[in-house]
């Protein structure tokens, strides 16, 4: 159903604003819509009766499978050309089964009035009432909003606080895992400094090496002041004051314009040689008396209290090794001392020329068991040996001086090799020493063309024929002296002739490691051949330095080398048509 209401002045507007409070009503239009619906419209109203002229109201209800609707539209009652204002339209929902009967414009009677009026003042009550309901449920809500706010304002302090917590938790580690890094790093250099340190057995290297392990992560300068005598030291050279007091007091000195609160350093005025620098003069000391004093200068502007605690115990471990190393150097010029005083002179005999080489192990000591000898014999033949105590140190060498002194007791009554090195074994195995040794012996008689030689445990002796030939005379020999074992060494013997030249050694000269003994036996043999018979006629001491010195190039030698060379000179045809 479809209303249609002309509006020309404001009692024709009231009327059909009363008129469409009645039919909303009548459509079940809620108090609300119904208001919002009589407002918009009177506002139009209004709005369009200040322009002048006639308006059209209309007002219908369409039904859809959805439900009803209140249709309200404004528009000119006679459109002019120069009206471009749209028409205005509102709808409202309402019930399916409305009834728009008797909702038509209320006239001039004063009852009906009254009731529109009253109908509106209810409308409005209605809607205040409403408003105060949502005012409460607005004040309700504000005030939950608050307390939300004041929670969501303490869980924000909360957090911050929560955060700045974390914040420094995260710092605090951070600071912490760097001290444990730095820590560590400290702690991995200080080992790595002082198996450095400890490996050397030279004092020399060590004083090198300090600068070489400081230099530039802890120190930018270092100095190493080493003295044998405190007194004499300290009346030499200009030193910083506070490396003079280090050495005499024994404790760590400072010396800078600034403290340097290290502990258990003593804090000095800055040294008069050099006030630019902070310098820190551990003293080197040992458990006698201080052998020197470490004198540093720091990377940057000071030490940090960790590095220097470092530093002082790193020089500790470095004058336990300075002191060990000097020990050690003392101990070995003892023992090589001793080494060569065991070590007799070679004798001398008509047509035959003797050299002999000692040389000490690289490593240890320098002490081992290694000897030779030339003994004259009363008939004019010469007895050479050489041997090799097993093991090192000043036991193997006494039982060397043992052996060498008990052949030559046993070579008197003119004992061919075989039964001297035999004698020998029963000498030592009767000993029971539990150390055993190696030798092997020749006899040369100048006047003849033989050469009588036996082994026991020993590397085979290499012969050079006068033409540069190279023989290998490994012939079945003996076990090792001394083993528990009943042995009889025999002889062996061979041809001899005037410019032959024999190499008796020991194992350090051919053995290594990686290779075994025979490679070493052959490139020995290579190098003798490669003598001529005029040098070795005219200087076997220089041809034994050259035949040594490829031969120990290589590498360093972990045992004693001894070698012995016989060359037997040439004769006159003469001579050798006399010899029996």
């Amino acid at each position: 159903m479809t209303r249609t209401w002309n509006v020309r002045t404001v009692t024709d507007a009231a009327q059909v604003r009363i008129a469409t409070a009645r039919l909303a009503a009548a459509c079940g239009v809620t108090t609300v819509e119904r208001t919002r619906l009589v407002t918009a419209l009177t506002a139009q109203l209004r709005q369009r009766l200040t322009k002048g002229g006639e308006w059209k109201v209309g007002a219908g209800v369409s039904l859809s499978p959805r439900g009803g609707e209140l249709h309200i539209e404004v528009t000119p009652a006679k459109r002019r050309p120069d009206d471009r204002q749209p028409p205005w339209r509102a709808s409202v929902p309402c019930a399916e089964d409305a009834d728009v009967s008797g909702t038509d414009p209320a006239d001039d009677d004063p009852t009906a009035l009254a009731e529109a009026l009253f109908g509106a003042d209810e409308d409005a009550a209605l809607l205040l009432d409403r408003l105060d309901e949502q005012e409460s449920l607005v004040a309700f809500h504000r005030e939950e909003l608050h307390q939300t706010n004041q929670g969501v304002l303490a869980l924000h302090a909360e957090l911050d606080a929560a955060g700045r917590a974390q914040r420094e938790l995260f710092d605090a580690e951070q600071k912490a895992r760097q001290e444990a890094e730095n820590a560590r790093g400290r702690l991995t250099f200080l080992a790595d400094a002082s198996a450095a340190l400890t490996a050397s057995l030279n004092h020399e290297a060590i004083v090198r090496l300090l600068p070489a392990l400081l230099v530039p992560r802890y120190a930018r300068t270092v100095d190493v002041w080493l003295f044998d005598d405190v007194d004499d030291a300290l009346r030499g050279g200009p030193r910083p004051a506070a490396a003079v007091l280090a050495a005499r007091r024994g404790r760590p000195q400072y010396a800078a314009d600034h403290p340097g609160n290290l502990p258990g350093v003593d804090d000095q005025p800055a040294s008069a040689l050099d006030s630019g620098r902070p310098l820190l003069c551990i003293p080197l000391l040992t458990r006698r008396a201080p052998q020197g004093v470490l004198t540093l200068s720091p990377p940057d502007q000071r030490w940090d209290a960790d590095d220097a605690v470092m530093l002082i115990e790193l020089t500790r471990r470095a004058s336990i090794a300075l002191e060990h190393a000097r020990r050690f150097e003392h101990n070995r010029d003892i023992a090589e001392t001793l080494q060569r005083a065991l070590l007799t002179e070679l004798p001398t005999a008509d047509g035959l020329s003797l050299a002999a080489r000692y040389l000490p192990a690289t490593r240890g000591l320098n002490i081992g068991g290694d000897w030779y000898d030339a003994i004259r014999q009363p008939d004019g033949s010469l007895i050479t040996v050489v041997g090799d105590v097993t093991g090192h140190g000043l036991h193997a060498a006494v039982m060397m001086s043992q052996l060498r002194t008990a052949l030559r007791a046993y070579a008197v009554d003119g004992s061919s090799p075989g039964r001297l090195l035999t004698r020998l074994h029963e000498f030592l195995h009767r000993l029971r020493l539990d150390l055993y040794a190696t030798a092997v012996i020749a006899r040369i008689h100048p006047d003849g063309d033989t050469l009588t030689w036996a082994a026991a445990g020993h590397p085979p002796p290499v012969l050079r024929d006068p033409d540069g030939q190279v023989h290998t005379l490994d012939d079945k020999p003996g076990a090792m002296l001394g083993i528990p074992l009943e042995q009889e060494i025999g002889d062996h013997t061979v041809a001899l002739p005037p410019g032959s030249t024999l190499a008796l050694y020991t194992d350090g000269l051919v053995e290594r490691r990686a290779q075994g003994i025979d490679p070493g036996i052959q490139r020995l043999a290579d190098e003798l051949g490669g003598f001529g018979a005029a040098e070795l006629d005219a200087d076997l001491e220089s041809s034994a330095d050259r035949l040594l010195s490829p031969l120990l190039s290589d590498s360093e030698h972990d045992d004693d080398v001894c070698l012995l060379l016989c060359h037997v000179h040439g004769r006159p045809p003469r001579q050798r048509a006399r010899q029996p």
